[in-house]
């Protein structure tokens, strides 16, 4: 039996140094005992390298090293043992990553999937309360992650709060950010965290204000938001009497909902903050490569809603949607039916462009699920603000974004689909669809097809007044 140690829970520096020498020398996963510091180790087990075999190193995909990247920062005990044995099997069958039935690398990868909702939870979270020392206002947090992420994370909060002096205490460690280095520190008690500060009772208020019991799902807000993260929440302790009196604030809404009429300018101005808010946008890793945020545009009141998949190359240029050939194609098909693009609100599911670099050119790649969820806030709000009667989704991926479900176009498209606010959801293709089609004919009928869409969704609107 070999023995090999291992600094700290989520060293995987050390993991990959150790994994790489014991495969070389032929190490089988049974004979090695994973120790991380001090803690408790097999008392037979050598602590003398094994001999080094003569064969040459061996090559592993990047999903591999990516996937490892991110299980080793999982609690099981068992991980850097699944990982080894599944290094080992990489061997023999370079395919393995590949086979997503081979029931090693699903375990491994429900490990990688807890660790990226952790890791989520924790940015998402996080509350900073305010201090005074002697430097000034320093920002302290509280946070119990499940999983050994707090090292792996901070890069974000670095990036996030770059400007701010901030710590995060957790039980295992914390991490300090002075405006220019970061540094690590031992875990800390939550007595250590302070309490509350005046801002947060400007963020509960501003919390109950946009609280909106017709949209309220409890299911769906406990599986965002668990009640263990709740202590450290300060809107948490709204939350109870918000949902108790959900019921009874939506039908007072209804009650008293005024006639349908042109806002005023606090849509405009809420719409603005909105816009200038998703300009910092950080949801997920597209922010990084895109040249800015697209976000949408349009009359505030809008009665039609238009919603794209995200950004392209020309997009993402100019900070405006459906500005490239699909936008021209859309605006023409839009003329053709007699719907004025101007009356409508044109937004997309990503605000980001997501593309792959070849050469000097970016080829647009699909969002994919986690990527559409994490622009779906932005999105809510949009239609929070809009209100509109009628909402268009163009393509799979603004389906989704919308009913929060993949649909099958073919089979939803042509007819309304009721939504819980009382609006309309229309479902049809993206105009990036009928530029792709090679055959003429096909593409002019599709084309065709889509403006009669588009002419019965406009006359759908003014049908609603």
């Amino acid at each position: 039996m070999y023995r090999a140690s291992l600094a700290v829970p989520d060293d995987f520096d050390g993991w990959r140094a150790a994994a790489r020498g014991l495969a070389l020398a032929g190490i089988d996963p049974a004979d090695i005992v994973w120790q991380v510091g001090d803690e408790g180790g097999d008392l037979f087990a050598s602590d003398a390298p094994p001999p080094v075999a003569p064969e040459a190193a061996f090559a592993v995909p990047r999903a591999f090293v990516d996937l490892a990247q991110s299980a080793i920062l999982h609690r099981d005990p068992q991980r850097f043992s699944l990982l080894y044995a599944l290094l080992v099997q990489l061997r023999d069958r370079p395919g393995t990553m590949e086979d997503k039935a081979d029931p090693l690398l699903r375990r491994i990868e429900g490990l990688a999937k807890a660790v990226r909702r952790d890791i989520h939870k924790m940015r998402a979270f996080v509350r900073f309360r305010a201090l005074e020392d002697a430097d000034g206002t320093r920002f302290v947090a509280w946070f119990e992650p499940e999983q050994h992420i707090v090292r792996a994370n901070a890069d974000f909060f670095v990036r996030r709060f770059a400007t701010m002096r901030w710590s995060i205490l957790t039980p295992e460690a914390s991490i300090h950010w002075d405006g220019e280095t970061l540094t690590q520190g031992p875990g800390a008690a939550r007595s250590d965290a302070p309490g509350d500060d005046p801002v947060e009772e400007i963020w509960k208020g501003y919390y109950a204000a946009i609280f909106n019991p017709a949209r309220l799902k409890v299911g769906a807000m406990l599986s965002e938001m668990p009640k263990k993260y709740w202590r450290n929440l300060p809107e948490a302790a709204l939350i109870p009497g918000l949902v108790a009196g959900a019921q009874a604030r939506e039908a007072a809404m209804i009650a008293t909902a005024p006639a349908p009429t042109k806002r005023t300018g606090n849509a405009m101005a809420a719409w603005t903050a909105l816009r200038e808010e998703a300009r910092g946008c950080t949801r997920c890793p597209l922010h990084g490569p895109a040249t800015q945020t697209v976000f949408g545009e349009g009359p505030v009141n809008a009665p039609l809603l238009f919603i794209g998949e995200q950004p392209g190359e020309q997009e993402d240029l100019a900070g405006r949607p459906f500005v490239g050939p699909a936008g021209q194609l859309f605006d023409a098909a839009l003329a053709e039916a007699g719907v004025d693009r101007a009356r409508a609100y044109v937004t997309n599911a990503v605000k980001h462009f997501k593309y792959e670099p070849r050469g000097k050119r970016r080829i647009h790649q699909t969002p994919q699920a986690g990527e559409v969820q994490a622009c779906r806030w932005w999105l809510e709000q949009e239609l929070a603000l809009v209100r509109p009667r009628v909402i268009v989704a163009l393509g799979a991926t603004a389906a989704r974004a919308l009913l929060g479900k993949a649909v099958a176009i073919g089979k939803v498209r042509g007819a309304a689909i009721p939504l819980a606010d009382g609006a309309e959801a229309w479902v049809t293709v993206h105009p990036s669809y009928l530029l792709r089609l090679p055959d003429a004919t096909k593409a002019a009928v599709e084309r065709a097809r889509f403006v009669e869409e588009l002419r019965v969704v406009g006359e759908r609107v003014r049908g609603l007044g």
